[in-house]
């Protein structure tokens, strides 16, 4: 099985993501189915029914995430330095509208665009990785060729 390069951080969010849904989630589906069926016929109990399907939704995203943290490899950001890699937060400019943005590069669980959280598997963070601040880079994107400028690379 292969390793999933997680931050101390992305762990940390998918555990308590984990935590939650063992503790207080499935407890309150369980409830629920319960209550639905002591109102009889359950062929046509839309209340069991929605139950049923919130509970496999549940027991779905728990056995997902106790997949990913089972074969989580923890990377500490803050012991890395140098050119782009994982963990690596960068600052970067559009060469064409000269918008500035930074991203952390983080596995593929915890990735989160709105929140800065880069992919590293996205088309951006693999032309990254091995580049330094200075370095342009051309990125194919579905609205075309973007080129940007490295300005800046933190390890936090």
């Amino acid at each position: 099985m292969d390793k999933l390069p997680l931050t101390r951080t992305g762990q940390q969010m998918l555990d308590t993501e984990l935590r939650k849904l063992k503790s207080d989630e499935r407890p309150a589906i369980i409830r629920a189915i319960s209550e639905a069926r002591e109102h009889g016929d359950l062929s046509e109990n839309a209340e069991y029914h929605a139950a049923r399907e919130k509970q496999s939704f549940i027991e779905g995203r728990i056995k997902e995430l106790e997949s990913i943290l089972s074969r989580a490899e923890v990377i500490d950001p803050a012991k890395l330095s140098g050119s782009v890699k994982f963990g690596a937060t960068v600052t970067l400019v559009d060469e064409d509208t000269d918008e500035e943005r930074s991203f952390q590069i983080v596995g593929e669980p915890e990735a989160d665009l709105e929140k800065g959280l880069l992919n590293l598997k996205a088309p951006l963070a693999r032309a990254l990785i091995g580049k330094d601040e200075g370095d342009s880079v051309e990125v194919q994107t579905p609205g075309g060729a973007r080129s940007y400028e490295i300005l800046s690379i933190r390890y936090i």
